[in-house]
């Protein structure tokens, strides 16, 4: 878990963020492999991802037979139900009927599993997002499922991470003039999740506020921001700003 987290707070590019997550996560629940959707889990739209190794399996899946991973039966209509967001087996949702369902007999056809455990992201409400692990043989124990538990938090700073990437990528993109940001950001050796917090400086919010945003402690955003000061030759928050917007590492109001 703290080899995800340090590959994840060194990644630039938000889109290797989950597929990133995609290779670790199955090991560390008991799975063989996973796709994940970081929009809502029903049957008429949304995006898929999952590893290479199975992206060619699913390749030549009809409409109807990917509608049926979209909607992640039976978990869109579980978590949908209400606030809990906790990892659930399908058999442990469903019951008996999942093994006849038809979403059991296309994962089983298709990538030869038989069980299946939702790890939705926490406090996601509209859409519901997160991951499905797949595995085939015994149903994953509760050890697993306790493990899973214990991932959500890493995947909701991961996926917030991915968030102000993106953000820092939009405000980095190409100016008429022909600059960008990220010149800047290199020559100041910014480390992204620094320029996740100096984003979040320039919104006015206090250390408290970052760290509930980000999930990480004071402390931890105190050090991020010192180390921000030295590496910018600034020593407050107004001066942070303003150096950061001079430099167009964030955008001039």
């Amino acid at each position: 878990m703290l080899a995800v987290a340090v590959a994840a707070l060194n990644e630039r590019e938000p889109e290797r963020l989950w597929p990133l997550l995609a290779t670790a996560l199955p090991g560390l629940c008991g799975g063989e492999t996973l796709v994940y959707k970081l929009d809502d889990w029903n049957e008429t739209e949304g995006t898929v991802g999952m590893p290479p190794g199975i992206a060619a399996e699913l390749a030549g899946l009809g409409e109807e037979d990917l509608s049926l991973l979209r909607a992640g039966y039976p978990f869109a209509h579980h978590y949908a139900a209400g606030s809990d967001r906790a990892p659930l087996t399908a058999r442990r949702a469903a019951g008996r009927v999942w093994s006849a369902s038809p979403t059991a007999q296309l994962i089983g056809d298709v990538i030869d599993a038989d069980h299946v455990l939702a790890l939705p992201l926490p406090q996601s409400t509209t859409p519901i997002t997160g991951c499905m692990i797949y595995r085939s043989g015994a149903d994953f124990s509760d050890d697993h499922v306790r493990t899973a538990q214990q991932l959500q938090p890493l995947l909701a700073a991961v996926e917030q991470q991915r968030q102000l990437l993106i953000r820092w990528q939009r405000l980095a993109a190409p100016s008429p003039d022909g600059g960008s940001a990220r010149a800047p950001a290199a020559e100041c050796a910014l480390t992204p999740r620094e320029l996740t917090v100096l984003l979040l400086l320039t919104d006015a919010l206090t250390a408290a506020a970052i760290g509930r945003r980000l999930g990480i402690s004071d402390r931890t955003v105190h050090k991020h921001v010192e180390k921000i000061y030295r590496k910018l030759g600034t020593r407050d928050r107004i001066s942070t700003v303003l150096r950061a917007q001079q430099l167009g590492l964030v955008p001039t109001p």
